[in-house]
């Protein structure tokens, strides 16, 4: 005779999955990592969590602790040194930083600016060299040379514009600025155009031959809004790419002139024209959003 059991309740069972199959829903999840929208796109990016494949995180020498900088990707051929990392990216942002002491006492102190990709990793700095006259006398209109230099501190880009009349009344000296690439190499050039109520550019190879075009609206003011300017083709018919100045806010955009700009081209473009547009995308932050002191 078999002896009496009394089963009593107990927890509710689980269901145990074979290893090989939670595996798979693990590395499904670690690949999805989370999405981060950025202003001015229509979409967002799926952006991997840190340290996966692709997006390392690292601390370069040189810079501050904590940095997230963006590895440098083989160098494509002919490529100028320090411009391969942007042969696999189609965006660019642009952060201006915010000088307390260009707030505090209303005097323009050097401008300073990262520039990241769309993951928000660092690419570059870039620092405006000019002296304390050139920068409060002349204002928006001041010549400079902008140093933009990679993770290790090296100058890999030089802008250099001229001192110009920023009057639209005025064609024969209208704004141009100069893009080399290495320092002392010029790749390009961006050259304001002659128009009655429209904002636009010319994009130039180093030749001086036109390349592309920049139009922008008429009336050029962010408040409460970005200000959007198309990169076309020559003819004006098609949109190539984009540079967005974006809104930063009520109180960053009342009391600093420091402004966020967004780049967007095609991935496969070459690098010296997108050098030549990260170029154009400073020409305009002076031109029409630097404060007039």
């Amino acid at each position: 005779m078999k002896p009496f059991q009394i089963r009593l309740p107990g927890p509710p069972r689980h269901t145990v999955y074979p290893k090989h199959q939670a595996g798979h829903i693990g590395k499904q999840a670690g690949h999805l990592g989370s999405q981060a929208f950025y202003p001015g796109r229509q979409h967002s990016y799926l952006v991997p969590p840190a340290g996966t494949a692709g997006i390392p995180v690292q601390n370069q020498p040189g810079r501050p602790a904590g940095a997230l900088w963006m590895p440098a990707p083989p160098p494509p051929l002919n490529c100028p040194p320090g411009l391969e990392y942007l042969s696999q990216i189609d965006m660019i942002l642009i952060h201006q930083q915010i000088e307390l002491l260009e707030v505090l006492f209303s005097f323009e102190s050097s401008n300073v600016y990262e520039i990241k990709n769309s993951f928000g990793q660092r690419i570059y700095f870039a620092a405006e060299d000019t002296n304390f006259c050139t920068r409060n006398c002349c204002g928006r209109s001041r010549p400079f040379t902008l140093r933009i230099t990679d993770n290790v501190g090296q100058e890999v880009i030089t802008l250099e514009r001229p001192l110009r009349c920023n009057c639209c009344c005025c064609p024969c000296c209208l704004q141009e600025i100069e893009i080399q690439a290495p320092p002392g190499v010029p790749v390009g050039y961006v050259t304001q155009t002659w128009h009655p109520f429209l904002t636009k550019f010319t994009i130039k190879n180093q030749k001086g031959e036109d390349v592309l075009k920049i139009s922008g609206p008429c009336i050029v003011c962010s408040c409460f809004a970005g200000v959007d300017f198309e990169i076309t083709s020559l003819d004006e018919q098609i949109v190539v790419g984009r540079i967005s100045k974006h809104w930063s806010g009520l109180l960053r955009e009342a009391f600093t002139d420091a402004d966020n700009f967004g780049i967007q081209f095609p991935r496969d473009l070459d690098v010296k024209m997108k050098a030549v547009m990260i170029g154009a995308c400073f020409l305009i932050d002076y031109m029409f959003f630097e404060r007039t002191r």
